[in-house]
């Protein structure tokens, strides 16, 4: 398993005080809305916060990229890499 989709299956179960949880529970390709993980529009707004402090994550606003970013642990973490990515080379540039 990868280090930020560790990271982010922790954040998640902390973040969201899934106390019946535990990070290796989850899996990076489960749905985490809905069907999946079961998590709902307070979650996701939890989580943004959450991952906009650990991360830096800058979301401008809900959209269905957006959405598609918050679909499983897997998507997220390649969302986070991009964020990080371009913030690297705009720090180079």
């Amino acid at each position: 398993m990868d280090d930020l989709e560790t990271e982010v299956k922790a954040l998640i179960v902390d973040s969201l005080k899934l106390e019946d949880l535990r990070p290796e529970d989850i899996d990076s390709e489960e749905p985490l809305f809905v069907d999946g993980l079961g998590l709902d529009s307070i979650d996701a707004l939890e989580l943004g916060v959450a991952l906009r402090k650990k991360f830096g994550l800058r979301i401008e606003s809900v959209s269905e990229d957006i959405k598609a970013h918050f679909a499983t642990v897997r998507s997220l973490a390649r969302f986070i890499r991009s964020q990080q990515t371009a913030d690297a080379a705009a720090q180079q540039a």
